[in-house]
């Protein structure tokens, strides 16, 4: 958060020299009521911890100008956190710990991220709207592996981490198309990466009703479904095989 902190301020610095009239912000933000399913590790053998499903944060703001060959700019960070818990079935190592067989581990789960996006409009009215670019997904979090054992009087508990802060470039791509006299819009946007043994999915697809639509400001309501995928192969030593998907409830405004 401190970093897309730094970047709204940034821009935000920047957009004063701008006219009002040839620029477009937009600020939104979703509630993302997802499931959690998949496993995790280290390379040695992947784990089901049985992760939970949780309600996820997501904000964004994008600054729109009419110069053709500057790309717009779009700034969102995204929470993806969850806890699991499972009793090994084998040996499983962890980073500099090894988890026996039978032990009850858990395993704290946080990946979240925030994109820089630059992207370029190729069509932009009421009736269809397609815009394309490059993200770079700034990843900033954490995975810890833990257990609690017994050993006569005494607890034994092993703990270890992996610090998950990576960048990896994906492609964006974003379209909307609007239905006349009805205020409702349909559209679906994304983030996608395969590359380097990593898999990467980020998609959302929904419908949006317009509240307020006036010289002013605009304001959207948004309902959809999202889904993340992580398929990471060596991303600072971290293994995973995760999906979170579920709906969302969102808004957007424009000024």
């Amino acid at each position: 958060m401190k970093k897309l902190a730094l970047a709204v301020t940034l821009a935000s610095l920047l957009s004063t020299n701008v006219q009002a009239d040839a620029i477009g912000i937009y600020l939104g933000g979703q509630i993302w009521d997802n499931k959690a399913s998949g496993t995790l590790g280290d390379g040695s053998s992947l784990v089901d911890f049985n992760l939970a499903d949780e309600k996820q944060n997501s904000f964004f703001i994008a600054f729109e100008h009419p110069l053709p060959l500057i790309p717009n700019i779009r700034i969102a960070s995204t929470s993806l956190e969850t806890k699991g818990q499972t009793t090994l079935a084998t040996n499983f190592e962890f980073e500099d710990e090894t988890f026996t067989t039978g032990a009850d581990v858990r395993a704290n789960f946080d990946v979240s991220y925030v994109d820089y996006t630059l992207y370029y409009e190729v069509f932009d009215n009421d009736l269809l709207s397609f815009d394309f670019g490059l993200t770079a997904r700034d990843f900033d979090g954490d995975v810890t592996i833990s257990a609690e054992a017994s050993s006569g009087s005494t607890t034994v508990t092993q703990s270890d981490s992996i610090a998950v802060t990576d960048i990896v470039p994906m492609l964006y791509v974003r379209t909307n198309v609007g239905l006349p006299l009805t205020g409702l819009n349909l559209y679906g946007q994304g983030n996608f990466l395969s590359i380097d043994d990593h898999t990467l999915y980020d998609y959302e697809v929904g419908i949006s009703y317009e509240l307020i639509d006036n010289l002013a400001v605009d304001m959207n309501i948004n309902l959809g479904y999202r889904a993340v995928k992580l398929e990471l192969e060596d991303l600072n030593d971290l293994y995973t095989n995760i999906e979170f998907d579920g709906v969302f409830i969102g808004t957007t405004i424009h000024f």
